[in-house]
């Protein structure tokens, strides 16, 4: 007996005006001081300074939030269809989820979620793609979810493993060891680190790590993080005895992050001061005690990343006389640049990634934005291209150099994870794993278009959509961004985006100056005097989507989060009319305070520095908080912001609000979402993730115009007993 499944799907239709009016709403007063700063002889008023106070230690900026918060949820709350887009959010999240497996000693590892976990949960495997032994469960040290795992370092022989958890999203973090033979957690407790992972020596008996000195009592959330050093903790020991290895108290704010060999043989330790990619790198010979630092890298003047060693001969990714990267190898007896011998030349490619295992060098190239993942040999020699199932992005790439295989995961805007295996000698693949979405995947598609910025430089980006969309400049469109900080934003599959896209909705994705799209050029062309670049290149993301019949400023809406969050910031500032929404999420909004907060004085490289007048005034020009206009009409905005995160710390989107509020002449609503017990981001639950992405859907979905309908739907018919 056959019949058939009736399905109701919801479908929104484009009206002029939002369904939920705002003009109810009031703010809450937020009361202003008389702070002055002088800058260069500029006088510049910060009548908000008092929002700074962190919320867990000053009782008038958390009953700020809760006002705020009422007001906020208040008016998501009545937005029609929210209820069924978090329905719809939750079907279609809830899917078995796999992550890239890895291997350390004889045992595969893989991170799992059944579906709708907060956290994934770590398993130890025989048969790599199936859930074996539970090793860490983070859904079991909190009843929220929010405590996370936030990093694992393994030995070589995989009898122990590091792992570090945070808390509500901080970026804060404590390792402990686990004896994975008995699965107990040994007495060592190692606090206070925050970036990188331990690093093993060969025989077990520590590892070495950076940490910083313990924060005043009240601060662990604000104070600025400086006196970074790397220690050695002996196993069996307190961290009170833990041996300084290195330190530059006469440099405060240099951070350093340390690395061994897989054979013990060498210590490395990377040195930096800031966020970009340019380190001084020191080496010790561990099998001499004794022995004083060497001296490999001496000036921050180029990136470099260690692949492996044969012997004494350390194997390079570096970008000096290479902007899109190259592979060297260096002799640790001979570091300069003379004696080095070029394995891999620079290409037109950007060399986004390399992995040396099995004597094979295995690169993940980018072109134009997609992925390209090639073989080579130890002496540079072409092997072999790995085939992948289209445009797209390859994931992990996990190996070391005694393996003779690895994994890769292979994505894009329309296609769920795939996870393949992979011999290096052979060229053998399989794939072991693809994620079944509850979703016809098949009807969306995706096209990369590239369009001219300001300054006539050629931008790319994807637009994904419904199939048969009609450019009648109506659609719903998001447009995405980040633009910072090295990072490409590479195509990647999201259940969110499809939930944005199956409700009739545009995403694009701009690949904006400051990322790694095409090597450090392309980043240097996006940041500190030329930060307006990245600025030019999103506004005219939009104007094209606009221009070529996409959608209309009524229906466009911006998103970015952290630094994406400050370029959503300054883009409605410098063009308020071009946007019918805006969603900033933990934003860097006061450009001239970033440095003064934990680890903000790392962008500085980034950014630049009120110190100096001319990177002042840049700062200056474009600062979000600084540049609104009162009296000016912008557009409708949600703010969203986790009140524990330490590494954009929530003052920037307090602020901000504030100011919006204040400067805004309208009725487009302006409002600030703050999490509880979350931070920037990472380790957030699953029902927070869902919950926030139904209010931010919600929220365009009303500002848009968009008014649900449901439908009825018809699917294939399904055989019955």
């Amino acid at each position: 007996m056959s019949t058939s499944v009736l399905l109701f799907a919801c479908l929104f239709l484009i009206q002029d005006t939002p369904i939920a009016s705002p003009s109810s709403l009031e703010y809450p007063e937020t009361r202003t001081v008389d702070h002055i700063d002088i800058y260069h002889g500029v006088q510049v008023s910060d009548p908000y300074r008092w929002l700074e106070e962190h919320p867990h230690s000053a009782p008038e900026v958390a009953q700020w939030i809760e006002q705020q918060n009422e007001v906020t949820f208040g008016y998501l709350h009545d937005i029609p269809g929210r209820d069924q887009i978090h329905d719809r959010l939750t079907e279609i999240w809830d899917y078995e989820k796999f992550t890239t497996p890895f291997r350390h000693g004889e045992k595969y590892y893989v991170f799992h979620n059944t579906g709708l976990q907060n956290q994934n949960v770590l398993f130890a495997t025989d048969d790599i793609i199936k859930p074996g032994k539970v090793l860490l469960d983070p859904n079991s040290w909190s009843d929220e979810g929010t405590v996370a795992l936030a990093g694992t370092s393994f030995t070589n022989d995989g009898s122990l493993m590091g792992y570090a958890t945070s808390k509500a999203g901080s970026d804060w973090k404590v390792w402990r060891v686990r004896d994975l033979a008995t699965g107990k957690d040994l007495p060592d407790v190692i606090r206070w680190t925050k970036d990188g992972s331990v690093a093993w020596t060969a025989d077990n008996k520590g590892f070495y790590y950076a940490r910083y000195p313990e924060p005043e009592e009240g601060q662990e959330f604000s104070a600025a993080n400086e006196n970074e050093a790397i220690y050695f903790h002996a196993m069996g020991t307190p961290q009170s005895e833990d041996t300084l290895i290195f330190s530059m108290p006469e440099q405060p704010k240099w951070g350093f992050a340390p690395t061994v060999t897989e054979d013990g043989r060498y210590l490395l330790v990377w040195v930096y001061y800031g966020t970009i990619h340019k380190y001084k790198v020191y080496l010790w010979d561990l099998q001499d005690p004794g022995s004083e630092p060497t001296e490999l890298v001496g000036a921050f003047e180029n990136d470099y990343s260690l692949l492996g060693n044969d012997g004494s001969t350390l194997f390079m990714k570096t970008d000096r006389d290479a902007p899109r990267g190259r592979v060297i190898a260096m002799d640790v007896a001979n570091p300069s640049p003379e004696a080095w011998t070029e394995i891999l030349p620079q290409t037109d490619a950007t060399l986004q990634s390399v992995k040396y295992i099995d004597n094979h060098f295995i690169t993940n190239e980018l072109i134009d934005v997609t992925s390209h993942v090639r073989v080579y040999d130890k002496h540079g020699h072409h092997v072999r291209d790995v085939p992948l199932p289209g445009p797209g992005r390859v994931g992990g790439l996990t190996g070391r150099p005694s393996h003779d295989q690895t994994f890769f995961t292979f994505t894009n805007y329309t296609t769920p994870p795939t996870i393949f295996q992979y011999e290096v000698g052979t060229g053998r693949m399989r794939k072991l794993w693809q994620a079944d979405i509850n979703a016809k995947v098949e009807d969306f598609e995706t096209e990369q278009v590239f369009y001219e910025s300001k300054d006539g430089t050629r931008v790319p980006m994807f637009i994904s959509y419904r199939k048969g969309l009609e450019r009648d400049g109506k659609n719903p469109t998001l447009l995405y961004g980040y633009g910072g900080f090295n990072i490409a934003i590479l195509p990647y599959f999201s259940i969110s985006r499809l939930v944005w896209m199956e409700m009739g909705g545009i995403f694009a994705v701009a690949n904006l100056r400051g990322g790694d799209e095409y090597g450090e050029a392309w980043h240097e062309d996006g940041m500190l005097m030329k930060k307006q670049n990245v600025f030019d290149d999103f506004i005219a993301a939009a104007e094209y989507l606009i221009d070529e019949g996409y959608t209309s400023p009524q229906h466009l809406a911006i998103q970015g989060g952290s630094n994406g969050g400050l370029l959503v910031g300054a883009c409605m500032t410098q063009r308020p009319e071009l946007f019918g929404a805006a969603l900033p999420a933990v934003g860097v909004m006061d450009m001239l305070r970033f440095s003064d907060f934990t680890v903000g004085h790392l962008w500085v490289s980034e950014y630049g520095s009120t110190d100096h007048p001319d990177e002042f005034a840049n700062l200056y020009a474009y600062s979000p908080l600084h540049n609104l206009e009162p009296g000016t009409e912008y557009p409708a905005t949600m703010i969203t912001t986790g009140d524990t995160d330490d590494r954009v710390v929530p003052a920037h989107s307090f602020k901000y609000a504030a100011a919006l509020q204040k400067a805004h002449q309208g009725d487009a609503p302006v409002l600030i979402r703050v999490e509880t017990s979350a931070g920037h981001g990472a380790g957030t639950p699953t029902t927070k993730r869902i919950d926030a992405v139904t209010d931010s859907w919600s929220f365009l979905a009303n500002e848009l115009g968009m008014k649900q309908q449901a439908e009825m739907i018809v699917d294939e018919p399904v055989e019955q007993q």
